[in-house]
């Protein structure tokens, strides 16, 4: 990990679905349209560069302050009046950083790897979001947009160099990919809904924000069907019309979980002669479920049930822990590299000065040597070692100052031991 040099101002509080219970995190949650004035908030406070991150699994403000100890109770406090608690009692729940831990939960939560479920690529859009707010606000200063910035380019090496986000994870994410695997782009399929059941709700509603072109919904009571069409702003149809329904679908979702099957395979084998051997991709969301078994025997017909769409969600949740710790060892290497940088920067202004006085000290001999450069140059020598050689004198006879560090830095500086040699 990282050392801290140059990293002490960044101050981090928050809580999130380890610390804190849902329901203390619902009374911190910083809407959309609130940040503006919580942001202004935090300014008054004395925070002039903050973001609020607010999401489903953590409510957490980051900060920039010379005094991080005096900075965690104060931010501690504003969470608490978000909430309407006293300080003391939501102190338990929340967990306060600073320095490089702070930067490197920063980096964590913007790869995903802080997350509920590793990997989320949503998060990322989450993080940059808050920032924007800040930006807007003009509380994105110098400090805390170099950290951003490294975080952004942190989660986006993750993303490329580990499998962190590929698999699916969910069971209606599951449902996507296989629908993608089987049929490709969604925005040219259209689907098909029978029922209204939350799971099956859940895969439509998913794939038609993966793009699906048209989706089509059925149930035994027309006022059910409208219902959910209104909910995913799609159409409805007459269920009994579902025979035809399911020639026009290149993916199928039942969510009836009735007493018996409602899609027969010979069904199946009639819409698929009628598609001309187009193949069909089913979802059985269903409990008990409804499509029968012998259709997955169908040539062209591709049916999952939520025992098989579980199977693909274990296995990508498997995936992405053992790619998370490639993505840790990747944080850790940009957590190091940000602080080397911010180091260096720190060192610019003492680069300055002693260029300045190195370029002085080159006129004034140059303006007592005239054209004579060997004067000039034993001038120009003689002037530059004389403050630090009587400075070296001074630290190597005093007690309190430990001498072989400072020999040690001067042969570093000068590559004093590579002339000897």
């Amino acid at each position: 990990m990282a050392e801290g040099r140059d990293l002490g101002g960044y101050v981090l509080v928050g809580a999130n679905h380890r610390s804190a219970p849902l329901s203390e995190r619902d009374l911190m949650f910083v809407e959309d349209a609130q940040q503006p004035v919580f942001l202004a908030e935090l300014r008054e406070t004395g925070f002039p560069q903050a973001l609020a991150l607010a999401t489903c699994d953590r409510v957490e403000i980051l900060a920039v302050d010379a005094n991080p100890t005096r900075a965690k109770p104060r931010l501690l406090d504003c969470l608490a009046r978000r909430a309407g608690l006293d300080s003391a009692r939501l102190a338990p729940s929340t967990y306060a950083l600073e320095g490089v831990a702070a930067v490197r939960h920063v980096f964590a939560v913007a790869a995903a790897l802080d997350s509920q479920t590793v990997g989320e690529p949503q998060v990322l859009g989450q993080v940059k979001a808050a920032h924007r707010f800040a930006r807007d606000a003009g509380q994105s200063g110098p400090e805390l947009e170099a950290l951003m910035q490294a975080a952004f380019a942190g989660a986006k090496r993750v993303r490329a160099e580990t499998a962190i986000g590929e698999r699916p994870v969910s069971m209606a994410a599951a449902a996507v990919q296989m629908a993608r695997d089987l049929h490709g782009d969604l925005a040219r399929r259209d689907g098909l809904m029978l029922g209204d059941g939350d799971m099956g709700a859940l895969v439509a509603e998913t794939l038609l924000s993966a793009g699906l072109r048209r989706l089509v919904v059925a149930c035994p009571r027309p006022s059910r069907a409208e219902q959910m069409a209104r909910a995913l702003n799609c159409h409805a149809a007459p269920f009994v019309e579902r025979d035809d329904l399911l020639a026009q679908a290149d993916i199928v979702i039942t969510a009836l979980s009735g007493t018996q099957a409602v899609v027969a395979a010979d069904a199946v084998q009639a819409a698929l002669r009628r598609r001309r051997r187009r193949p069909i991709f089913l979802v059985d969301a269903g409990l008990p479920g409804d499509i029968e078994p012998a259709v997955d025997r169908v040539e062209g017909a591709f049916l999952y049930d939520l025992d098989d769409l579980e199977q693909v969600a274990m296995a990508g949740r498997a995936s992405r822990e053992a790619a998370s710790n490639s993505a840790w060892a990747i944080v850790d290497e940009e957590v190091a590299a940000f602080a080397r940088g911010r180091a260096e920067r720190a060192a610019v202004p003492a680069i300055v000065a002693l260029r300045r006085r190195f370029e002085h000290e080159r006129e004034r001999a140059l303006a007592e040597a005239g054209t004579d450069a060997t004067r000039a140059t034993w001038l120009m020598m003689n002037r530059l070692l004389h403050d630090p050689s009587e400075a070296l004198k001074v630290s190597a006879g005093n007690a309190g100052i430990d001498w072989s560090a400072e020999e040690r830095l001067l042969r570093r500086l000068f590559r004093l031991d590579e002339d000897e040699s």
